[in-house]
């Protein structure tokens, strides 16, 4: 290295160093003047003529969870803040409430927007006559709720479990408290197959869901997992799991969890889970245009609302029963579902009727009246009645479909769970 190169290198640290220590200058400048700027006055005591005078904090009104002391009550806060009152946004918390104390009873009763995003995932799923449909998986979000300090009757119920389809897990005792099953409750809700907590209080015959925020003492708890549904059967290691899960929360309060056997209930969960793969069927029929003609929308919707469907949510048209549950759906045969606004601008080459086998009770009679719609629609609308295979469906292959219909319902009720009874409504949701 020359005398050229060594001076350039002196050069070139002396300038960066300088520009560091500049810059440390600047910044010690004006941190110094934006403290000057933005500091409070000192407080003089000889000047002041009211020391009492204190400016209060501000508080945010914020909402919290409930919080469980190792008892299991809620434990309250002593702040020294009173709770804002939000008026009659409290309705619509205590709407909230009911939805959740209805999931504790029974995790597969859904919401209504839950109903409506199970739909459009089938309704998307190619039909196909008497093939099995494609199986969502169980949307099942806790709902968070403010619990109503006034207490609330909890849902009563006649029987806290079911035999043929759920594992069972019973805790006995002298009364304890519901907030003791606080924090399992919670974790329960990660597990894949719905789980049910149900008490019997001390001193009645009735046994209603089990609320965690309730200050009632139980004489008997019993905790109930199901063993399958669309996403297959329940698995040694969930069982285990939740078994382990509530022995380790009565266990430091002396009790026991007294759970299922083990082996049977495996045994059971494979039996029901090839059951519902034997009875899972989703039919559909379709109406298409022919040649490149596009159906008249407007004609549609007519029929539609003269079969007594309704435009959904999810952009289907559904026909319910009187419990609101779906009997069968009509749904655009390409992608894009069907809109209040859009529906006569909408242009398709299809539409399809879907009938979701096990959910719909009296079967038989549900499927004759889609059939008929289908066929009204292909007439009115100039399209035609086909399968899949754009095959034009006829007599003798409805008549085909509503014999293996049989076949279904009548396993169904030789297994005790009929079609769109409150088991088949559990186990297909």
């Amino acid at each position: 290295m020359n005398e050229l190169q060594v001076a350039l290198v002196v050069i070139g640290v002396v300038a960066v160093l300088g520009i560091l220590i500049y810059n440390r200058v600047q910044e010690r400048k004006f941190r110094r003047q934006a403290e000057a700027g933005f500091s409070r006055p000192r407080r003089d005591a000889l000047m002041d003529e009211d020391l009492s005078i204190v400016h209060p904090r501000r508080v945010e009104p914020e909402l919290r969870e409930p919080v469980f002391d190792v008892a299991g009550s809620a434990a309250p806060e002593h702040s020294g803040n009173q709770e804002p009152y939000f008026g009659d946004a409290m309705e619509a918390q205590e709407v909230d409430l009911v939805a959740e104390e209805a999931m504790i009873a029974d995790p597969d009763v859904k919401p209504m927007a839950q109903v409506a995003e199970s739909s459009v995932q089938q309704a998307t799923a190619a039909p196909s006559p008497m093939s099995s449909p494609v199986n969502p998986t169980r949307p099942r979000s806790p709902l968070h709720a403010i619990p109503d300090p006034v207490t609330r009757p909890a849902p009563i119920v006649s029987e806290p479990h079911d035999d043929l389809i759920e594992f069972q897990i019973s805790i006995k005792s002298e009364g304890i408290l519901a907030g003791v099953f606080s924090d399992a409750i919670n974790r329960s809700r990660a597990f894949s197959k719905p789980v049910r907590w149900m008490g019997l209080p001390v001193s009645s015959q009735s046994w209603e869901a089990l609320l965690p925020w309730s200050e009632k003492h139980y004489q008997e708890v019993r905790v109930s997992m199901q063993l399958a549904d669309r996403n297959g059967a329940a698995s040694e290691e969930t069982l285990t799991a939740l078994c382990n899960l509530v022995s380790e929360t009565v266990s430091p309060h002396g009790l026991k969890a007294q759970c299922d056997d083990l082996n049977e209930s495996l045994e059971r969960a494979r039996s029901l889970d090839m059951f519902c793969v034997d009875v899972d069927v989703l039919i559909g029929l379709n109406v298409v245009a022919r040649g490149d003609e596009t159906l008249p929308m407007s004609k549609v919707r007519l029929e539609a609302g003269n079969a007594g469907m309704a435009l959904a949510a999810d952009g289907t048209f559904q026909l319910l029963d009187s419990r609101g549950e779906v009997l069968y759906s009509l749904c655009n045969h390409e992608s894009t579902p069907f809109s209040a606004d859009g529906l006569d601008m909408l242009e398709t080459h299809g539409i399809t009727l879907l009938f979701d086998v096990p959910r719909v009770p009296d079967g038989i009679k549900s499927f004759n009246n889609m059939v008929a719609l289908g066929r009204k629609l292909a007439h009115e609308v100039g399209g035609m009645l086909v399968d899949d295979n754009l095959r034009p469906l006829t007599d003798t292959g409805i008549e085909k479909i509503r014999a293996q219909l049989t076949q279904i319902y009548n396993k169904m009720e030789s297994r005790g769970i009929p079609a769109g009874g409150r088991l088949a409504l559990k186990l297909f949701s």
